[in-house]
């Protein structure tokens, strides 16, 4: 009973359930404390939002923060000028999810796939479409932001590409965050109803319809030329 148990909860699986617990947790206490200390967060320095933006760069990589509220937040206070100091956190928290979960994980997860015939037939293809593929998967606001990060490192996807398309997959969703941010005239509003604008919403769903096009184009043709090799091979 012990052993099933024990494989089920490795430390990845573990850090899987914190990266999807925790951030949630964790962003309803920064609402809060926004809503609550709204007089105070205006008189905030250009040193207090330096120091704000590391605080919330290590908060979003151990999945103590989610990104887009704190678009929301930054982009409310600072407006426009929220965009350096996002951006900073949201490479810095993927980087650093990288790091540490490669650590962790030494390529167990990756192994374990690839001694699947079938499944590592489907994520070599996956890999030669892997920037898209991140893409994609970051455009989404469906999607957890630590999460994902951490598939992408277990799956040992290229540091590069978990960059790269990390960062061209979250630049529209932190615009537009920042966008809605900026444009709103009370923060407990803003925060309860983030989307309550009509070109706002529109935007959402296009992203949505976006990056779920592009995700099923990807693992179809994956799934396809897997199925190839597959057959070819038995033959």
């Amino acid at each position: 009973m012990t052993t099933p148990i024990r494989q089920i909860f490795t430390g990845p699986a573990l850090l899987g359930l914190i990266l999807s617990v925790t951030p949630l947790l964790m962003s309803s206490w920064i609402t809060y404390y926004a809503v609550t200390h709204e007089a105070q967060i205006t008189q905030f320095t250009s040193t207090d939002w330096a120091l704000a933006t590391v605080i919330c760069s290590l908060g979003c990589a151990f999945a103590l923060m989610l990104p887009t509220p704190l678009a929301l937040i930054f982009g409310y206070f600072i407006g426009w000028r929220a965009v350096v100091p996002l951006f900073i956190i949201n490479m810095a928290a993927i980087l650093l999810v990288n790091l540490v979960v490669r650590r962790l994980d030494n390529d167990r997860v990756r192994r374990l796939i690839e001694e699947n015939p079938k499944a590592a037939r489907i994520l070599a293809r996956i890999r030669e479409q892997e920037l898209k593929f991140i893409f994609f998967a970051k455009l989404s606001p469906a999607l957890p932001f630590s999460l994902t990060n951490m598939v992408f490192s277990l799956s040992g996807a290229s540091l590069r590409n978990i960059l790269l398309g990390g960062f061209l997959g979250m630049v529209p969703r932190t615009l537009l965050a920042i966008w809605t941010g900026a444009e709103a005239h009370h923060i407990r509003t803003l925060l309860d109803n983030p989307n309550q604008d009509a070109s706002s919403q529109i935007a959402v769903v296009v992203l949505l319809v976006v990056s779920v096009g592009g995700l099923v184009s990807v693992l179809i043709k994956a799934l396809g030329k897997a199925e190839d090799k597959g057959v070819v091979e038995k033959s």
